[in-house]
């Protein structure tokens, strides 16, 4: 496994992060647990949730994982806020307010006392970023969180907070989360240079775009009929329109150039997005042990430069053949 700096923190991590969006839920407590313990094995460092994912769910099962096993203190412990929690005005966002209480909450769930990254899972358009990063400095005053990130931000509310730490003297962002795969590399524009420039980490998510670049869904699984248990067929409208023909033709094309090099189709995607410059950590969500074993096939393995050259003929660097950033209100861009 190799490990790289978090940002400019110093901070070792592992350059593949474990996702665990799935555990709890569609992953069932059991299997989520062995697989926490698997990761940790193959030497990951690096786990990542979100309080919203399976209603607390997720960091509860991780939670109890990381005290039936001891090693808490080995890895590298990130979640995020933002996400609806409760039926209140206020049990969502990321005001001062929902901040400090999201993040004593997800410490119980979690059964720890500090969050390692504690990151903002969406940013408000409405709530100045003032407010919430004295909230954050706040918490990493108090000890509870160590470093704080961002997640789907645009690369000019990134800049505009790390402006706001300096002007205010507050924490500073030391990563941000965005969406990121083969089939959409609209981060290359500006993203990805102003981490460069800044020291911040890059932790992808989607890598394999939900399962599209593992050949999950056939050449005519756009429309109305998904796989059974795909992330299409769970998550409806959304995700759903992520899923194209060009993806799709794209994905075929990336199986034929796995097989080609001993790699599966999901193996040579998420090799290519680990090793793409700037990025310090996809995240993994494997929802079966196949799939975890799968990746961590990747964590000794190099991206050859010639191979990053036909995958940019696939999709031309700082292009889209699918959406996925669709889910953030900022994105006025579509891609069909």
């Amino acid at each position: 496994m190799e490990y790289r700096p978090l940002g400019r923190t110093g901070v070792m991590v592992s350059s593949l992060c474990l996702g665990v969006m799935n555990f709890g839920g569609v992953t069932s407590p059991e299997d989520s647990i062995a697989m926490i313990d698997r990761a940790l094995d193959a030497g990951i460092n690096f786990i990542d949730t979100a309080n919203v994912y399976n209603a607390g769910n997720s960091e509860t099962v991780l939670g109890k994982a990381l005290k039936a096993n001891g090693k808490r203190d080995s890895i590298v412990l990130a979640t995020k806020v933002n996400g609806a929690m409760g039926d209140g005005l206020n049990d969502r966002g990321i005001s001062r307010y929902h901040v400090i209480k999201a993040c004593e909450d997800s410490l119980r769930r979690l059964q720890t006392d500090h969050i390692d990254l504690y990151q903002l899972h969406r940013p408000s358009l409405t709530i100045p970023q003032d407010e919430t990063l004295r909230a954050l400095d706040d918490l990493v005053r108090a000890g509870k969180v160590r470093y704080i990130g961002s997640s789907t931000f645009p690369a000019w509310m990134v800049m505009e907070g790390l402006a706001t730490s300096e002007r205010h003297n507050l924490a500073r962002f030391i990563s941000e989360q965005p969406p990121y795969n083969l089939l959409d590399r609209r981060i290359e524009n500006e993203l990805v240079p102003l981490c460069q420039k800044y020291g911040i980490a890059i932790l992808p998510w989607s890598p394999l775009a939900g399962g599209i670049l593992a050949g999950r869904y056939s050449a005519n699984g756009t429309g109305t009929h998904f796989p059974e248990g795909s992330r299409a067929q769970r998550s409806g409208a959304m995700f759903q329109d992520r899923v194209t023909e060009r993806g799709l033709d794209v994905a075929q094309q990336i199986s034929a150039l796995g097989q080609t090099r001993g790699l599966t189709a999901s193996q040579f995607a998420l090799l290519w997005c680990k090793d793409q410059p700037g990025i310090t950590a996809p995240i993994l969500g494997p929802r079966t042990m196949e799939h975890l074993n799968d990746a961590l096939g990747v964590a000794d393995k190099k991206l050859d430069a010639e191979d990053r050259k036909v995958l940019d003929t696939l999709v031309h660097p700082g292009t889209a053949v699918a959406d996925f950033h669709n889910s953030n209100e900022w994105m006025k861009a579509r891609v069909h």
